[in-house]
Parts: C-alpha cells; structure tokens; sequence
C-alpha cells in the first residue's frame, strides 16, 4: 500500500497548529485515495503527543525521543527524519513549509533522492496518481505538478489547509524509531536563546494582525498600531521593507519569506502591496488597506480600502474602536 508519512511537530506532547493543519491535509489524502497516513514526532514528548496524531487520523506513528532534538538543530533533524522516513518506507513526506520546513524540505529530499514540491496548497487525485497544487505567478494562478520520481517530499504552505476535527476514539500504533544521534553531528550549535522582544499573540495564530509598512516613515509608528492591536486584541505585524528598515524585529515580518497568517481581520496600514507580502496574506478573510496613494497594488487585495495618510485615520479609529470595544 501506498504510505504518506506527515511530520508533526510538537513541545511537550502537544501539536503546533501547523502540525495539525498538516494531518488535516494528510487525512484529506488518505480519505480521496488508497492511501494510509502516518505521523513522525521528534523530541522529548513525542510518545505523549502521537496520541493527538491518531486523533487527526494517524494510523502509525513513528517517534524519535532523543533530548537532542528538544531544540531546533538543522543537522540532526535532517539525519533524523531522514531515517525515519527511511525506515518508514512511506513513499511521499509532508511537512509544514514554515521556517524549519524551508530549511529541512530541501536537505531530506537530497537524501533520499526525492522529487521536492513546495508551498503546496491542495492536491489532485486521479487513478493511483497524486497531483500536487501550488500557487505560482505570485498568488495570480495555480499550477498542478507530478512527481517523477518514486518518493516525494511536499512542503505544505502554513495556513492553506482546514484544520479537521479530531476524534479521541480513533486507534493506532506507536512505534520508536532506533535512531542513533550524537553532538559531534552537530556543525552550528545552539548558544544562547534570546526572548524575542515579539510579545503576545504569534502572528501565525491572531485572529486580528494590524500591520505597518514603509509608508510608517519611521520605528516610532508602530507605537501607534500597537495600541490599535491592543484594542482589537490582536497582533503586530510588518513588510520586509520595514523590517529591513531596521524599524521593527524581522519577526514581525509577514510575506512569502516571512509569516505566512489567515487572520479574520488583516489591517495594512503604508503597505504598497508587493508580491511578496500578498502570498502571506492569501487566506486572510478581511484585508483594510490604508495609504495614500490611491494606485497602491495592495488596494487589488483590499476588501475595504482608505485613501489617506494613516496619522489622519489610526488615532481616530483606535479611539473610536476603544470607546465601542471598551
């Protein structure tokens, strides 16, 4: 039988939400084809955390409980899940196209001589064969692809996929994985975890972003839409170029090469609209955009657009918005 084998990451025995959304898809999957899904979980946890995994519809799951991999360490999570792939025999690996998946996706792919299919969004079956979809053209048009080669490694954009429900009275199987690792593996080690100064709401998660761009002018502004994001109980996101500006950290940034969100709510406050930052804001439900200049890209996006300078409309809509919410 024909295998997928899904990466799910976890902390502590509980699934990120892109380790959910990534199930979600392979369960997707295994229901259109003949196909049977399993689960891979690293780290200390990972047997606690393989019980949500078959609630999402794993029906194996493969754990590698090594202290090692409790923190990101490129090195070893490639010679890991390459042997668990491995050993797997699983013909095509799914994993989150996030930070650490743009790293591993490439890595692993070389190692098994598999075909690499990124920023995957949807798939098309047909007779006992997996058509991958990804957007192309920067978001304006999809393209459907095939392997050509018998395994394949597909990086799964964050935030594309519907999250199923899980179902506690599902049954599968935990198997531990034999994986030997050392520190000598390691090329570049971790020295120092340093907090970010992002504070609240992760980016990937908010249901509400306020998020600023070039047309801020400068560091200072982002005051502003911080408090408008206090308001809304929301986040604080950026552009590159603002993050390149030096104005804010490069967490805050949201875009292809950044965050990846699908807010209900997604505030564009001096953001032009560049290719870039729209890929990250593909599923958001309700895009505002705020310039002043009426030619903006970003107002093609925008579900309600303002052609203004922001000072003239973010004090006045947070005060406004604080008196409503209280």
């Amino acid at each position: 039988m024909v295998k997928v084998l899904i990466y799910a990451a976890q902390q502590e025995g509980k699934l990120d939400s892109n380790a959910i959304e990534a199930l979600s898809f392979g369960a997707r999957l295994a229901e259109a084809t003949s196909i049977e899904m399993e689960a891979l979980l690293v780290g200390t946890g990972a047997k606690e955390g393989s019980k949500e995994a078959i609630s999402y519809g794993a029906q194996q799951v493969y754990t590698i409980e090594n202290p090692l991999l409790d923190d990101y360490q490129t090195e070893l999570y490639s010679y890991a899940i390459t042997t668990a792939f491995q050993q797997s025999e699983a013909d095509t690996f799914i994993l989150p196209f996030d930070k650490k998946g743009k790293d591993l996706l490439g890595r692993i792919a070389t190692r098994v001589s598999a075909a690499a299919i990124t920023e995957v969004v949807d798939f098309r079956s047909e007779a006992d064969e997996i058509n991958w979809i990804r957007p192309i053209y920067g978001d304006k048009a999809y393209g459907e692809y095939k392997a050509n080669r018998k395994k394949v490694v597909v990086g799964l954009r964050p935030k594309s996929c519907e999250k199923i429900v899980a179902d506690e009275n599902r049954t599968g199987t935990i198997t531990a994985i034999d994986c030997e690792l050392s520190e000598e593996m390691v090329v570049t080690k971790l020295v120092e975890k340093i907090e970010s100064s992002l504070s609240g709401i992760r980016l990937e998660d908010a249901r509400v972003i306020v998020s600023g761009g070039r047309g801020l002018g400068s560091s200072e502004a982002f005051g502003e839409l911080q408090e408008l994001a206090d308001v809304l109980k929301g986040a604080v996101g950026a552009s590159r170029a603002a993050c390149d500006a030096g104005w804010v950290p490069s967490q805050y940034q949201v875009g292809q090469t950044g965050a990846v969100v699908a807010p209900d709510l997604y505030i564009a406050i001096g953001i032009s609209g560049a290719s870039q930052h729209l890929s990250g804001i593909t599923n958001a439900k309700t895009v505002v955009a705020i310039n002043n200049d009426a030619e903006a890209p970003i107002f093609k996006r925008a579900n309600l657009g303002i052609v203004a300078d922001y000072k003239t409309v973010i004090p006045a809509l947070t005060e406004a918005l604080r008196q409503k919410i209280g």
